[in-house]
């Protein structure tokens, strides 16, 4: 079942502690005012290079270690990288792992997730078939259940990341790419009361954070992006709109193609490869969507590289 509690900075302090034997401290990118147009200063956080490829691998980790009877193996349905993160952590601590991914995972992910020693069941064309299907293996066989986003284990887990990264840079704004709101709903729980602004970036087509927010509640939306591997969640859920309706500034809206010129241009001029959902928060920036205010500390998450060189823009 999913959870609806908080996430406290306790809660994501005692995480960070739990998987610091296990996951990466990622590093910064710091960059000259001007450097990607505008009097700003940005800041990139390679989080892309993380165990797996992405942050899910911090929530994975936390979520395996907190669990009080793994014997029966653990499930996860995913796009393809929490389902990596969570083969990973497996494998690290020595428990099975059956991954449920739709036929729109890309074969990069599925890859890793086979790579990991997961086992690897098609689910359906789309993310919530998957998860029925996961659904119904929990319950047919009493494995744990690994949520990738409505889940306070999972949430504190990546919430890790956000006092990592204040450690390391001084920010007024940071840019998160969204898709169930795990992530972000992490980030805005360990930045709550300091201060800085915690914005999303959905792609136009996927927006189920923004419809969300809208509505006042959690609402289903159609997914149909580039990025709908990894930010194609259909519903936040409870747990994720609560902790954001409280905590995040905003969200922002950005189109297919600026998601295409992001990865191109990361690629280009930082040789940096990312996937859709990876440089989304950029694209955020790039295409005006956000636009900062003179001086503005900029930090930019880039949360997953699980791509295929050859499907970069050129």
């Amino acid at each position: 079942m999913i959870q609806t509690s908080s996430v406290s900075l306790d809660d994501i302090r005692a995480a960070a502690r739990r998987i610091a034997p296990h996951a990466r401290r990622t590093p910064v990118l710091p960059m000259e005012r001007g450097e990607l147009g505008g009097d700003f200063l940005p800041n990139f956080k390679l989080e892309f290079c993380q165990h797996a490829g992405s942050f899910k691998t911090r929530g994975a980790f936390n979520s395996l270690l907190t669990l009080e009877n793994p014997d029966r193996g653990v499930a996860a349905a995913s796009g393809g990288n929490h389902g990596a993160a969570v083969a990973y952590a497996a494998r690290r601590l020595g428990l099975k792992a059956r991954i449920f991914v739709p036929e729109i995972a890309s074969p990069a992910k599925v890859e890793a997730i086979r790579r990991f020693g997961a086992e690897v069941v098609i689910g359906g064309a789309r993310y919530d078939d998957a998860q029925a299907a996961c659904d119904a293996h929990v319950a047919e066989t009493g494995a744990a259940r690994i949520h990738p986003f409505g889940a306070a284990p999972t949430i504190a887990g990546q919430g890790t990341l956000g006092l990592e990264w204040a450690e390391q840079a001084d920010l007024d704004t940071v840019l998160i790419a969204v898709g169930g709101g795990g992530l972000i709903s992490g980030i805005a729980s360990a930045f709550a009361g300091t201060g800085r602004k915690v914005l999303g970036v959905e792609p136009e087509g996927s927006r189920a954070l923004h419809a969300a927010l809208e509505a006042g509640k959690p609402v289903d939306v159609s997914v149909d992006s580039i990025a709908a591997d990894s930010l194609g969640a259909k519903n936040v859920g409870p747990f994720a709109h609560a902790i954001c309706r409280d905590h995040v500034a905003g969200v922002v809206l950005v189109p297919d193609e600026a998601i295409r010129s992001a990865m191109a241009t990361l690629w280009r001029d930082f040789r940096l490869a990312c996937e859709p959902g990876g440089a989304a928060a950029l694209a955020g920036l790039l295409c005006g969507a956000y636009r900062p205010s003179a001086g503005e500390r900029v930090g930019v998450l880039l949360c997953g590289g699980n791509v295929d060189l050859e499907k970069i823009p050129a």
